[in-house]
């Protein structure tokens, strides 16, 4: 029988988040998945650098996301955000600039298993998975920041609406990738 998320399947992910409840809930979803868990901003470090994960699924507060988002960017590993308390346009900017390949809001823990199979999907066919997040939550920022939110950070926002691939976070994550690095690129 087939996995319904192919993507997931035997993938080795790292999730991080100060609230174990939340861990709990997320090893239950990505069953198809091998989940390592921290809950601290020192644990995750340590596994960030001794361990190559498939994925990574940073919350943002409480474990400083953003400095993690960072090490594992270096690390070459796709990292999704995932956060309730640092919904914002500025943390959404801040990830998109640190180089994530997607922003979740924990509503959206139910969907979590579709929603990675898909942008992991995107990821590793090359598709921007940013086009995949505005298409699927689109309506979820606008409604949760404002109709008008992109205006005050206009010029990122055409910017990146443009080119989703040549984003400054995808340079930063395809300059951390072997692959590339070692061509001189």
């Amino acid at each position: 029988m087939s996995s319904a998320y192919p993507y997931l399947e035997g993938k080795h992910i790292l999730a991080v988040d100060d609230e174990e409840d939340i861990l709990e809930t997320i090893e239950d979803i990505l069953e198809e998945a091998t989940v390592d868990t921290a809950t601290t901003y020192e644990s995750a470090s340590r596994k960030i650098r001794q361990t190559k994960y498939d994925l990574a699924i940073l919350d943002i507060m409480g474990v400083d996301g953003l400095t993690l988002l960072e090490e594992s960017v270096a690390r070459n590993i796709p990292t999704v955000m995932l956060t309730a308390h640092a919904i914002n346009p500025e943390t959404l900017m801040s990830s998109i600039q640190k180089g994530a390949i997607s922003y979740l809001p924990k509503e959206t823990l139910a969907e979590l298993d579709e929603l990675l199979n898909s942008l992991i999907a995107a990821h590793e066919s090359g598709t921007p998975p940013w086009r995949l997040l505005f298409e699927r939550l689109g309506d979820y920022f606008n409604e949760r920041f404002g109709p008008d939110w992109k205006e005050k950070d206009k010029k990122f926002w055409s910017e990146f609406s443009r080119n989703y691939q040549i984003g400054k976070g995808i340079q930063q994550r395809l300059s951390h990738d072997p692959r590339i690095k070692d061509k001189g690129i």
